[in-house]
């Protein structure tokens, strides 16, 4: 007889996935500037997964919802990619789509499986993720209904099921529910995994030489050409308000706070470029 483990009892430690609509050579150099140690490999042809280490939850105590809307929506408005965090703990499991400005959808499920979202929320995810408005949505409205069979685990795991249909194929071993320490082990075994930490102001800069800059879209300052330097300060513009006012909500505004830091940072990083790579 197997005796039950700490995590059989008290439930799956706080973890998450954060599903990308971007290769890794797309992803990497903006999940850069987030500072936290991840582990990066594809997840389909045209989407990549970061794994976090996850020090916020697990050191400061930071709530893992929060804490990945939080980056969801600052790699959100710093690339033309929309961006998918999936998260549990001991309580619950949800996810959070952020993409652009527009403001985040998720939903979520008492750890017991029992929906607590909004049905509204899971037809706008639907219709930003691009599936099918009928099939897709009839099989994502299962998700919200009563279902005893199905704990919270099962849900993300239907969900992901569903957005194969739009090219999502995580490696099996990347299950949500593990421990954070097992996925990126399981992450940095795959064959064009990398990974992601915050290498310095200098370093950062560096590195936008070997970046391929098509990838990324005209959003990123450090692409170069004339516009440059005014899309750098663009950026750092509108970061300033976006701080105040995620900051100055008492509930919900640490991920507008955390897209604002990281605009900041980006429009900073590309007048850096912009002065140290002038262009003709």
């Amino acid at each position: 007889m197997t005796m039950p483990t700490e995590a059989d009892r008290t439930g799956p430690a706080p973890g998450a996935l954060l599903l990308c609509r971007a290769v890794p050579g797309a992803v990497a150099p903006v999940a850069h500037l987030l500072r936290e140690r991840m582990q990066l490999t594809r997840a389909g042809d045209e989407w990549s997964v970061l794994v976090p280490e996850g020090g916020p939850w697990r050191d400061a105590g930071e709530p893992v919802d929060r804490v990945v809307t939080g980056w969801a929506t600052a790699l959100a408005v710093g690339a033309p990619w929309p961006v998918l965090a999936l998260w549990w703990d001991v309580d619950h499991a949800g996810f959070t789509l952020a993409s652009g400005f527009r403001r985040p959808v998720g939903f979520v499920w008492l750890a017991s499986g029992v929906p607590v979202g909004e049905e509204e929320a899971m037809r706008t995810f639907a219709a930003r993720v691009g599936l099918d408005p009928v099939l897709d949505l009839q099989t994502l409205d299962q998700l919200t209904k009563a279902d005893s069979a199905a704990d919270a685990r099962t849900r993300l795991r239907g969900l992901l099921a569903v957005l194969a249909r739009v090219g999502v194929s995580l490696p099996p071993e990347l299950a949500p529910g593990e421990p954070a320490d097992r996925l990126r082990e399981a992450a940095a075994l795959q064959p064009d995994s990398l990974p992601v930490e915050w290498p310095g102001w200098r370093e950062a800069v560096a590195e936008r030489d070997t970046v391929d800059h098509s990838r990324l879209g005209p959003w990123m300052p450090w692409t170069g050409g004339p516009s440059a330097r005014a899309l750098a300060l663009a950026q750092m513009a509108a970061g300033v308000p976006l701080i105040a006012w995620g900051l100055r909500r008492p509930s919900g505004g640490w991920g507008w706070a955390t897209a604002g830091a990281l605009l900041l940072a980006h429009g900073a990083l590309g007048l850096a470029y912009a002065v140290t790579h002038p262009r003709d």
